[in-house]
């Protein structure tokens, strides 16, 4: 949103007064108040101007002092002035139209209380609406608009706050690898994650902790697991449900080629991202080894952190990275019959989320890459050249000896992946490999984060302001 810049007039209240500014005059209450505000002309219209009131308001500032805000201890400075309110907090700043923040409403005539949806269309959000009155208090503002029956909603000071923090560059949970990582992966005990030894409060806790670091490092192991399907598929309903794809939902094979993937084979795989011919990969990879017994040799696991590998590469080769970023490439899985699934998408994805770009995921499997063909994207001859060359140094990084981390996985310890981040392989093996487990939908398991995230954390509970960032 772009608005004109400006506001004058300046109010301060303490923490035991309560002031209200209305157009042309103010209201006072509390017995020591004392209010600073400078007058300045300000144009209505004169059909938007209440019956009695003159044309003009007086443009105000509202900065709240002393009413410490669980965010920030600084809370936001909010001024009104031609019908746009400016919002400043921790050196930045944002303009809000009077539409916006009837858009943004939350009273029981605009949103849901148990459901948090929107109950008023955009139809009915007038974008020449006007703002007839703002009130501070130690809740937040209040905003009343002209010409809406009166309608007024308080708006908290955390959500003023958060409209300008949600502006700042967003600090990285993400914690990048190499095979150093060996030395300590991250882990975490099944007995710790399972209601039946540890309660369920704790259980909880403990699954908060475990997917915390899958989204920390991409990857986390969990041992001392019972070497039985049954007690696999429970331990990843923890996670959350399991998702059906035309392997089944949850998975026990061996290397019987029983499926056309090459997973079904005992032979050697590079590293790799799974389902990348769907326009919605896979979130989680779990698998678990259930045997392996002698004479059978090899199967160690690979692991690599390709968000790492993707950032060397936009950190030598920017140019490169570029191209990954935006040249489509085509997937496809053709192996079994009467299946047949598609889609050309760029190596790396970048997305916008929360007012950031960021590299959100890293679609590669070799094996699966499509024909390369001139589609969208692919604009110039020298093109698929340019993508060569950029997809061998991207390959060449990935199985570079620095960024490959090898593990040999034992019966009883279950792995568990971010297919949107960390590539996985296999070594050759022989003999007879048992393996189980299951994919999790990515915004499944996003979502269990978020809920316990804010079920562990201070955050007020089912409170319709935390919703729908």
């Amino acid at each position: 949103m772009s608005f004109r810049s400006g506001s004058i007039g300046l109010l301060r209240a303490a923490s035991s007064r309560i002031c209200t500014v209305q157009c042309g005059h103010t209201q006072v209450f509390g017995p020591t108040a004392r209010l600073y505000t400078t007058r300045s002309s300000l144009s209505v219209p004169s059909s938007r101007a209440s019956a009695g009131r003159s044309g003009s308001m007086t443009a105000i500032s509202l900065e709240r002092r002393h009413y410490a805000s669980k965010r920030d201890n600084y809370p936001p400075k909010v001024s009104l002035k031609n019908n746009v309110v400016d919002v400043e907090h921790r050196g930045r700043s944002l303009k809000l139209s009077a539409a916006y923040l009837l858009d943004h409403c939350r009273c029981s005539k605009c949103s849901h209380a148990k459901t948090k949806q929107r109950l008023k269309t955009l139809s009915e959000v007038d974008p020449n609406v006007f703002i007839s009155e703002l009130t501070p208090s130690s809740d937040g503002i209040t905003v009343q608009w002209h010409g809406q029956d009166g309608h007024t909603a308080l708006f908290p000071w955390r959500f003023w706050a958060r409209l300008v923090e949600a502006q700042s560059p967003q600090i990285s949970s993400k914690i990048l690898w190499d095979n150093k990582i060996a030395s300590k992966p991250p882990s975490i005990d099944y007995e710790r994650l399972m209601p039946s030894s540890a309660g369920e409060e704790e259980a909880e806790k403990a699954v908060l902790e475990w997917i915390s670091k899958v989204d920390q490092y991409g990857f986390c192991f969990v041992n001392g697991v019972p070497a039985t399907p049954e007690a696999t598929e429970e331990l990843i309903n923890r996670i959350g449900t399991i998702r059906q794809t035309h392997y089944g939902g949850f998975w026990d094979f061996t290397a019987d080629m029983s499926l056309g993937d090459l997973a079904y084979s005992s032979q050697q795989l590079p590293a790799h991202t799974d389902s990348t011919y769907f326009t919605d990969p896979s979130g989680l990879q779990i698998f678990h080894l259930l045997s392996h017994p002698p004479p059978g040799e090899g199967g160690h696991t690979l692991l690599v952190d390709g968000f790492k590998a993707a950032l060397q590469l936009e950190h030598d080769q920017p140019g490169m990275y570029q191209t990954l970023s935006t040249v489509p490439v085509p997937h496809h899985a053709s192996g079994n019959q009467g299946l047949m699934y598609r889609t050309c998408r760029p190596v790396l994805t970048v997305t916008h989320e929360e007012g950031d770009e960021s590299l959100e995921m890293v679609r590669w499997n070799n094996e699966d890459r499509g024909v390369l063909v001139d589609r969208d994207g692919w604009d110039e001859e020298s093109t698929v050249e340019v993508w060569y060359e950029a997809a061998r140094e991207f390959e060449r990084i990935l199985r570079s000896r620095e960024n490959e981390y090898w593990v040999k996985l034992q019966p009883g310890t279950v792995c568990v992946i971010d297919n949107w981040r960390v590539l996985h392989g296999r070594s050759s093996f022989t003999g007879s490999r048992r393996m189980c487990g299951a994919y999790v939908g990515r915004d499944d398991w996003r979502s269990r984060l978020w809920t316990l995230q804010r079920r562990f954390s201070n955050t007020q509970k089912d409170d319709l302001w935390d919703f729908g960032w």
